[in-house]
């Protein structure tokens, strides 16, 4: 049996490998519909939000068995891996839930926007650089 601080990482690992696996080949698949259109973006985000919110209400609400590592696996390595989009979400859902709905508009539509303008500064410094 694996030491304790070693269960985690390993955890997040092996989700982490299954879930980019999972993105790149439904990407792959998805081309088929064209390159005109993020289609396997849009469709990894959907059903990563989806899968999260699903997961996360059957542990967590219905009171679904499963060990911390599999919860750590699946949550943080599966889904974190195959899309980030459904932590975002899900991030957005419990500031809702908790009654703060105006910090969830601010962190929502901040991380869009601003994530926007990381992408454009990251080029632009990357042009800057050659």
């Amino acid at each position: 049996m694996l030491q304790p601080e070693f269960r985690n990482p390993i955890a997040v690992s092996l989700g982490a490998i299954a879930g980019a696996l999972c993105r790149y080949y439904t990407g792959l698949w998805l081309t088929r519909w064209g390159t005109h259109f993020p289609f396997g973006t849009l469709f990894v985000n959907l059903t990563g939000s989806l899968l999260m919110g699903l997961f996360v209400t059957s542990v967590v609400e219905r009171g679904l068995n499963v060990s911390p590592e599999i919860r750590i696996l699946v949550a943080v390595g599966f889904l974190g891996s195959y899309t980030t989009f459904s932590s975002y979400e899900l991030d957005t859902v419990n500031l809702i839930r908790s009654g703060r709905s105006w910090l969830a508009m601010g962190y929502w539509l901040g991380s869009a926007a601003f994530g926007i303008v990381g992408v454009q500064l990251g080029i632009i410094l990357a042009r800057w650089l050659r």
